[in-house]
């Protein structure tokens, strides 16, 4: 249960920080360095595909604690 409650508290905590304009302004600018509005593939070198995929699902699991819903 205490795993629960430390979880619920992360996410309120980016629902929070990142629901200030300040923290929007701080997520967009993620969002544009990570490749959040583009393909993460690069042809021909899987290597950096593979680490900007890596960008991107970082900022993807941000967005879904942020979007999450109690």
């Amino acid at each position: 249960m205490q795993v629960n409650k430390k979880i619920e508290q992360l996410i309120k905590d980016y629902q929070i920080i990142f629901g200030t304009d300040e923290g929007k302004r701080v997520l967009e600018d993620l969002k544009k360095r990570s490749h959040f509005y583009s393909t993460s593939h690069v042809k021909g070198d899987s290597h950096e595909s593979a680490f900007y995929e890596g960008q991107r699902s970082l900022v993807v699991f941000m967005e879904s604690l942020i979007n999450h819903k109690q």
